[in-house]
């Protein structure tokens, strides 16, 4: 475990002038001690490779380096956030790769060492993209994927819908994708009053590892199409929500053992899988 060498973040922010900009999505976390304590809820870090989005003035990563990571690759769309992630790059042996671009828009593996070590995703994610790196990152066509585990802060109402079960009211799209792939948790949750500046919401650390899918042959594609239908109208149930798929709805339920009055968020996992797999059966 290493010696933060560098400055107080709050001293790098008014150095580079680094106001958290709401474009950007940005809120600082400010405090070393939690952001190593997020750091350390990644795993073993020292055989790791790790890919952060937004670092910022590099909090988080300032604490994945301390915490022993072999490499942080960090990708950063403020140009204004350079400088002082250069510094931090300095400190710490050049195991610091800077990349100045759109998260949403790379491939990740382009930019990570070609190695054997471990590929670890661990990211204070701007809220304005946050969902959408999640969905890039749970839908890869290869599965089970490039990375070990993906370690990643959200709104915590967003943390909430990626775990919620069946019968709940944030039970939704995001829950059955991240449960379908693999094992999420919530590891902490991180008050407003911990960011510069605070945010009108707490939020959450979601810890992810993936796993086989229950029926590796399901296609994403179908089960992705299901799930949008079955929750773009959750009220409603399955044989009103299910009726613009281009099959007999009556056949598809009967063939998938689901009661035509059930309804979207009564439905488990499990079940959507089974509705993805016998609507490719009825589509062929």
């Amino acid at each position: 475990m290493e010696i933060d060498p560098l400055p107080p973040l709050r001293e790098v922010i008014r150095e580079h002038g680094l106001q958290a900009k709401k474009s950007f999505g940005q809120n600082f976390l400010l405090d070393l001690n939690l952001t190593r304590k997020i750091a350390r809820t990644a795993g073993e870090l020292s055989n790791s490779d790790i890919y952060e989005v937004g670092p910022g003035p590099g909090g988080l990563t300032r604490a994945l380096l301390m915490e022993g990571a072999a490499s942080v690759t960090a990708v950063e769309m403020d140009k204004r956030c350079i400088p002082a992630l250069k510094q931090v790059s300095e400190a710490f042996d050049n195991r610091l790769n800077i990349v100045e671009g759109d998260a949403v828009k790379v491939c990740e593996l382009d930019l990570l060492p070609d190695n054997n070590r471990d590929k670890r995703i661990v990211a204070n994610l701007p809220y304005n993209v946050g969902t959408l790196l999640l969905i890039k990152w749970l839908t890869l066509d290869t599965w089970t994927p490039w990375y070990k585990s993906l370690t990643l802060m959200f709104q915590k109402e967003v943390a909430e819908r990626i775990v919620a079960n069946p019968g709940s009211k944030a039970y939704g799209r995001l829950s059955v994708l991240a449960q379908w792939r693999g094992r999420p948790r919530i590891a902490m949750t991180v008050p407003a009053s911990a960011f510069t500046p605070p945010p009108k919401v707490d939020s959450a650390i979601i810890h992810f590892e993936p796993a086989e899918p229950f029926a590796p042959d399901v296609k994403l594609k179908d089960l992705e199409l299901v799930v949008e239908k079955a929750f773009g109208q959750r009220r409603k149930m399955l044989r009103a929500s299910l009726k613009s798929l281009p099959v007999d709805v009556k056949t598809l339920l009967e063939s998938a053992s689901l009661a035509e009055t059930a309804r979207a968020e009564t439905l488990s996992v499990a079940d959507y899988v089974r509705l993805a797999k016998c609507y490719r059966e009825l589509m062929v």
